[in-house]
């Protein structure tokens, strides 16, 4: 079996809660920031939260965005950790009944989780306790499921801890010897203050699709220029996508700087649209997509997903029913 994208990162069980402005300042946290936290911690808030109704799902950057590339209909497979307990049990029945290929062993310890806060301005504050996702390493990235993958995804989580940055280097240096196209997500903009020189070197390398918010890509060159940020990115590699959220994204292919805008809907929980922009571009490129069609699809699961509570699509999208996708982008 061949697959569309195989992807590495941290697996999480995310749990998402509506609450107000007032129970997240009495929590302490700071308001759309991701904060990593130690299992008491978590369970600290969990309890805090009371009876507050909860959406539970597989998660974690990349495997959203390889659950959202297998809602589309792309064959994908996924290397990650999780624990030998009911959350981890979850995890992996989640995943394989939404037909990702995941064959890993579980650990000893607990299952990590991401507890998504959302406020009533759509905005997501993310409580990250990492617990044996942080184990995910080099032995964990599959060479034979690479070989047989159209694209290698990343995310720049991986970097956070030192076995999972191997595991992230191993999924580059697999992708370099084989022919999948090398996908890397930067992830957050904290994540770039400490691992910028790590990024910009894997950017001026083996990176064939670099993905990052206006933020990212600002801290990424420490310049307060997105397009300028945007056509830099773009002169060392070969597809570059800035996101700017309702506004759309800036594409970079070939040296051209491509505007495609966003999608208007009614925000609701911004928690994955990141994730699912990038399932979006990688389905299109691995589909006979042109990367500015594959962008104008990313932003339509994009909307959709910022339109609902959690980080998966509720209803299946059929990528034929989206309209207009030829010659949407506008050269900049």
């Amino acid at each position: 079996m061949t697959f569309d994208v195989y992807g590495v990162g941290n697996t999480l069980a995310d749990i998402q809660v509506q609450i107000s402005d007032s129970l997240l300042e009495s929590l302490g946290f700071a308001k759309g920031m991701m904060t990593l936290v130690d299992q008491p911690t978590q369970q600290r808030v969990l309890e805090a939260l009371g009876d507050v109704p909860r959406n539970q799902c597989a998660g974690g950057s990349a495997a959203n965005t390889i659950l959202g590339v297998a809602g589309l209909g792309g064959r994908t497979a996924y290397a990650g950790k999780v624990g030998d307990d009911p959350l981890g049990r979850f995890c992996l029945s989640d995943m394989r009944d939404n037909q990702v290929t995941i064959d890993v062993p579980v650990s000893h310890g607990p299952t990590g989780t991401c507890v998504v806060l959302i406020t009533e301005d759509a905005q997501r504050t993310m409580l990250t306790h990492l617990g044996v996702s942080s184990d995910v390493g080099p032995d964990d990235v599959d060479p034979s499921l690479v070989a047989c993958s159209q694209a290698v995804y990343v995310e720049g989580y991986l970097f956070s801890a030192e076995t999972p940055r191997q595991a992230a280097y191993r999924a580059v240096e697999l992708a370099a010897d084989s022919d999948a196209l090398l996908s890397l997500t930067v992830s957050d903009a904290f994540l770039v203050d400490l691992f910028r020189d790590e990024f910009l070197e894997l950017a001026r390398g083996p990176v064939d699709v670099l993905f990052c918010n206006e933020d990212e890509a600002r801290s990424l060159l420490e310049n307060s220029d997105t397009d300028q940020c945007a056509r830099q990115l773009g002169q060392w590699v070969p597809r570059v996508a800035v996101t700017l959220g309702a506004a759309g994204a800036l594409l970079v292919e070939h040296g051209q700087l491509i505007r495609v805008p966003g999608v208007t809907t009614e925000a609701v929980d911004t928690t994955g649209a990141g994730d699912m922009f990038a399932a979006g571009v990688l389905y299109g490129l691995t589909n006979n997509l042109s990367f500015q069609q594959s962008a104008q699809l990313a932003n339509q699961l994009a909307a959709r997903i910022v339109s609902q509570l959690g980080a998966r699509l509720s209803e299946p999208v059929d990528p034929d029913d989206i309209p207009g996708l030829a010659g949407l982008g506008t050269e900049a």
